[in-house]
């Protein structure tokens, strides 16, 4: 049990018998890796803390917007513009002070995501962004983490537990997503996102405490009040393009730029070929050579290299540059 923690504060969960006092040291000891402190994070941080997890370390480069209150309920008026792992870190230590709140105010990247995942002992998935969900897959697979993953849009989204000897996301999602909207262009109700992160919470405690069916494996998908849920726990793991950060750029990589010119005025590096419509044609890298693909998300990139794919059987990695260079 964490320092300072009666019993009070655990009583209505510990009187469980999959909980009791074994289970409550286990969350308590617990290191727990955040990723995304918008209407995903919001539920799971909330959840996590209230029920005793040790350390949380949180990460998101984002500040609060007015846009962002109605299904991020954790954060005020008066915190816009404030950092949100700042605001978010504030609130968790008001909710219960003795959870450890680690914060970093940082993008996700795959520069990062190996360090961040071999330190944890449960990450979870709250970015909500494509390029974010692979690289933590990727990063969590290599170091045998557990990963609860979870994405929202509209009326619908999943949450799914995958790595830490489960599946990888690039088992159950091999292919690019058909859709590269997010909340922004194509919106999202509030109790959605939110419901979906307490989903994320409530996996996480029950692979802290060992209850069984494991939620590795385990996928539930939430689509307009239906909810379906099935398991993939011998899905195969599927080849793919891995991203890349922009720092692991190497002199004699092959960097194609997606974004036309009106969309991202600066290239993605200075020696970078702007082709829009790069994939299916296009100059084709030497022998040997890497290619680097970048656009803003991360998915032109991916249906890109499929299409490149076709033609060319040498590396492909993807560079997903967010909003910074527009």
């Amino acid at each position: 049990m964490a320092a300072g923690d009666g019993m009070n504060r655990y009583a209505r969960q510990m009187v469980l018998p999959e909980v009791g006092a074994a289970g409550q040291e286990r969350i308590a000891a617990a290191q727990v890796l955040v990723v995304g402190a918008g209407g995903l994070g919001v539920p799971v941080l909330q959840y996590l803390a209230g029920a005793g997890i040790g350390h949380i370390t949180l990460i998101d480069a984002d500040t609060v917007e007015e846009t962002n209150l109605h299904r991020q309920p954790l954060y005020r008026m008066k915190d816009i513009g404030l950092p949100k792992v700042r605001a978010a870190a504030q609130a968790v230590t008001r909710l219960n002070p003795s959870v450890e709140i680690n914060v970093l105010v940082d993008q996700l990247t795959p520069l990062n995501a190996a360090d961040l995942a071999a330190a944890a002992d449960l990450v979870l998935d709250c970015a909500d962004s494509y390029a974010a969900s692979y690289t933590l897959s990727d990063a969590c697979l290599a170091a045998g983490k557990p990963l609860i993953s979870a994405s929202a849009l509209g009326l619908a989204g999943y949450v799914g537990g995958f790595c830490g000897g489960a599946p990888s996301l690039r088992a159950l999602f091999p292919d690019p997503p058909d859709s590269g909207q997010t909340c922004a262009t194509a919106g999202v109700l509030g109790p959605v996102v939110g419901m979906l992160g307490c989903i994320q919470a409530q996996m996480a405690l029950r692979l802290l405490l060992g209850l069984t069916p494991s939620p590795l494996g385990e996928f539930i998908r939430f689509d307009n009040g239906r909810f379906t849920q099935f398991r993939f726990d011998t899905a195969p793991e599927a080849p793919g393009p891995r991203f890349v950060a922009r720092e692991e750029i190497r002199d004699s990589d092959l960097v194609i730029d997606l974004r036309p010119q009106n969309e991202a005025p600066r290239k993605a590096t200075p020696d970078a070929l702007r082709i829009p419509g790069y994939g299916p044609t296009g100059p084709l890298p030497k022998t040997g050579q890497r290619v680097v693909l970048a656009c803003r998300s991360g998915l032109r990139s991916w249906r890109a290299a499929d299409a490149l794919s076709r033609r060319w059987n040498g590396e492909i990695t993807l560079l997903a540059l967010g909003d910074d260079d527009q």
